[in-house]
């Protein structure tokens, strides 16, 4: 291994063009600046320097070290500089709905992040109820989450329009008895919802499906295991929508920009673009 100290008495003699001056860069006496060229040449095995006098030049041995020795020194510089960088941007904790996570949110915090390379972005997908828990235990600063409608305060809100939605190739009858359902897991707004309207309206039914994501009750609904409500920016040409007749619409949800109270500057901005990011989307999650 080389010797970082070595390298750059080394460069300093070839630069300086000998000892004397070299001693006086890298703050060394001439004799202990020769001593390291010493061992520098003792390491690699040939001689280094052509000394006349006071003056040395570098040998073709060297010539082809003096390029790796600048590279080296400049790298040790740069982890130096990295490592001793003041974190400005610290990090922020972000937590969004799973149907967000697989759109185009991502897109802008890929954008969000590289516009900022002091800032660690951690980002959490789950179940809208776990987030916002984690956001109350100040494991996030920032978070979109699905609710009822004027559930608490809020940075902003949202409505948004769920769907009934069933296989376009393989429909499910809706007049069985008992109805399948494709749901995610206990804690789920749209299960929640789901179970309380086909009650309401008399109906009976079991869970057929469930799944710990999105994509699950996706793929489940498309090849007509069960039912489910899905938002529209989840729906697939996989669905077919379902006539609400005999079911109970879903109206009284939104989705809601929650930020914690003493979020940094940076959460801040993020929740700012948040907020522009869902203002700019239609209904179906389309760019406006």
């Amino acid at each position: 291994m080389l010797d970082i100290e070595l390298l750059r008495s080394f460069v300093s003699v070839v630069d300086a063009g000998g000892f004397t001056r070299a001693g006086e860069r890298v703050h060394r006496t001439q004799s202990t600046v020769s001593q390291q060229i010493k061992r520098l040449e003792e390491t690699v095995g040939r001689p280094l320097l052509v000394r006349n006098g006071k003056q040395a030049k570098p040998t073709e041995e060297g010539e082809r070290l003096l390029g790796y020795a600048r590279r080296i020194l400049a790298l040790e510089q740069e982890a130096r500089d990295v490592v001793g960088r003041p974190v400005v941007d610290g990090v922020v904790r972000l937590g969004i709905p799973e149907d967000f996570a697989a759109y185009r949110l991502v897109e802008l915090l890929s954008d969000y992040v590289r516009g900022r390379p002091t800032l660690r972005l951690d980002v959490r997908s789950g179940l809208s109820a776990t987030l916002r828990a984690a956001l109350d235990r100040g494991e996030l600063d920032v978070a979109l989450v699905k609710r009822n409608v004027g559930d608490g305060p809020c940075l902003a809100a949202w409505p948004e329009r769920l769907q009934w939605v069933t296989s376009r190739k393989h429909p499910i009858d809706l007049e069985r008895d008992p109805m399948p359902l494709a749901v995610a897991e206990q804690g789920c707004l749209y299960r929640d919802r789901l179970i309380h309207a086909l009650e309401a309206a008399g109906r009976t039914w079991h869970i057929a499906y469930t799944s710990p994501n999105l994509t699950g009750i996706q793929a489940a609904v498309a090849v007509g295991l069960g039912i489910a409500i899905l938002p529209d920016v989840a729906v697939t040409a996989e669905h077919k929508i379902v006539d609400a007749e005999g079911f109970a619409p879903i109206t009284n949800t939104e989705i809601a920009l929650v930020m914690a109270d003493n979020a940094s500057p940076a959460a801040r901005r993020l929740a700012e673009l948040l907020g522009d990011f869902c203002r700019s989307i239609d209904l179906r999650g389309r760019m406006i």
